[in-house]
């Protein structure tokens, strides 16, 4: 009978606490699209599973480290919670915490990347127009499927294929000028070929 009494209040503050690690398996692919779809720098991780990389390794930090932390300075605020309790309340607050960072990043960070998409959609035309009016006639097929790559802040490398798919018409485009300058590259090396992780887009 005593082991009954002390075994139902713990089960109910386990049932009680137990928020954690479901909130992190809701919203660690919750996390993972708002990356994806909504990125708080650049153009994000680049593909889902990579948001889902991101999100799960930020997730999991907050249950690591900040859950820990939290649940101390909750715990001194409420002493009637159980350690493991205060843990998983801490946690799951830090992991709605990061969600909504997250959002609150990607929201922030919109209208970068909506003007970026607006330059890109520029350089496209740019070089389409280039390649119509002063390209090689061998070019002209592939001025429909214009590869923009941007090199750096303002200065981006369209490129049309031809025939040789080692060999393409391109032209560099300044946007920090008004209008953007367009500069025909010498270079025939299409863009895909400098297209390395953490380089180039």
């Amino acid at each position: 009978m005593q082991v009954e009494r002390l075994w139902l209040p713990r089960l109910r503050w386990r049932i009680r606490g137990a928020w954690q690690w479901p909130a992190f398996a809701l919203l660690t692919p919750l996390d993972a699209v708002l990356l994806t779809e909504l990125p708080f720098y650049a153009r994000g991780p680049g593909s889902l599973v990579g948001g889902l990389l991101l999100a799960a390794f930020a997730n999991l930090l907050a249950v690591a480290v900040v859950a820990p932390l939290a649940g101390l300075r909750l715990r001194r605020a409420r002493p009637d919670l159980p350690r493991l309790v205060a843990a998983d309340y801490a946690g799951a607050a830090a992991l709605c915490a990061v969600t909504l960072g997250f959002l609150a990043g990607g929201i922030l960070h919109r209208p970068a990347v909506a003007a970026e998409e607006a330059e890109v959609s520029a350089v496209v035309a740019l070089t389409h127009q280039y390649v119509e009016t002063r390209g090689a006639a061998e070019y002209r097929a592939g001025a429909s499927g214009i590869d923009v790559m941007r090199i750096e802040d303002d200065l981006y490398r369209g490129c049309a294929a031809g025939p040789d798919p080692d060999r393409a018409l391109c032209v560099f485009v300044a946007t920090d000028h008004r209008p953007p300058r367009v500069t025909p590259d010498k270079e025939q090396t299409p863009n895909a070929a400098y297209r390395l992780p953490g380089g180039f887009r």
